[in-house]
């Protein structure tokens, strides 16, 4: 878990070092610390879509993508999100329900966002599990017609033996080893090459009609792999991308990719429809 003097801390950091590509913003931790918000505001109101953001395997909402949801909302964006998947007596670790069990989750939360906010369509950004449950969602719960973008951070679309299981749960391991021994992860079963709910979301296209998706890999995963190969979609209209491919001082590992400036950037491009837009490239090293 990143505490929040942590998160402060790296937030600040990273904002100064990117300033340049960025607009005008508060600098003091203070500042800072009002924008990273756990909760959901629906009464915030934006030029773009609501951003629905999906965690990954064996974390959490604040866990995984606090930082990116400040990043965010200080592009003027309106995020929400949920801890999906977590088992009732240990909400610290989510994400290992079965799948289909944390797709109605999801699919509940964003019915939620739609009407409160009274948008027609929301956009997704998911890492990981997160990523393959954006697309899941939009195909298996019948929710395509309500998703304008989807944006997946190393999917594991195709399945993912997971080599490095142990290591995705390193920030949370007492919790993520009393929950695997305990109570099991179906979402790591589900997420296998071969298991049902691969199959399921490759039974046709991946991706549905009206749905922008973008994929953003990093060539050093090592726990979705082969990278790339693992979670690139190969049909029209989706974007496939290594984030070297656009910065290749950037050194990110699949944890790091939720807190990578340079992968915000790729997000932003996508949510604006504008792949294309150049920025400052930072060189990054993951932290976790």
């Amino acid at each position: 878990m990143i505490a929040p003097a942590v998160a402060i801390a790296l937030l600040v950091s990273l904002l100064a070092s990117v300033s340049q590509a960025w607009p005008a913003q508060p600098r003091t931790g203070a500042a800072l610390q009002r924008r990273i918000i756990v909760g959901n505001d629906f009464g915030c109101r934006s030029k773009f879509r609501p951003v629905v953001v999906l965690h990954g395997l064996f974390a959490t909402r604040e866990t995984d993508l606090n930082l990116l949801e400040t990043w965010l909302r200080l592009q003027g964006y309106c995020t929400f999100g949920l801890t999906y998947g977590a088992p009732p007596l240990l909400i610290s670790v989510g994400g290992v329900a079965a799948i289909d069990d944390s797709a109605a989750q999801i699919r509940n939360s964003i019915n939620e966002v739609l009407t409160k906010t009274g948008a027609s369509k929301v956009d997704i950004v998911g890492h990981s599990e997160g990523g393959f449950q954006a697309l899941y969602v939009a195909k298996r719960e019948g929710l395509s017609a309500r998703i304008g973008r989807i944006v997946a951070l190393a999917p594991p679309t195709s399945g993912a033996a997971y080599p490095n299981l142990v290591g995705l749960g390193d920030l949370l391991r007492p919790a993520v080893s009393v929950q695997i021994l305990t109570g099991g992860c179906l979402g790591c079963v589900g997420l296998l090459p071969g298991s049902t709910e691969v199959a399921s979301l490759h039974d046709g296209p991946v991706t549905q009609p009206g749905n922008d998706v973008t994929v953003i890999a990093t060539r050093y995963d090592k726990v979705v792999t082969p990278p790339g190969t693992a979670s690139f979609i190969h049909e029209s209209g989706v974007y496939n991308v290594f984030v070297q491919d656009v910065c290749s001082a950037d050194l990110t590992t699949h944890n790091g990719m939720a807190l990578d400036p340079n992968v915000w950037n790729l997000i932003h491009n996508a949510l604006t429809g504008d792949n294309g837009r150049e920025f400052t490239c930072v060189p990054y090293i993951s932290p976790v």
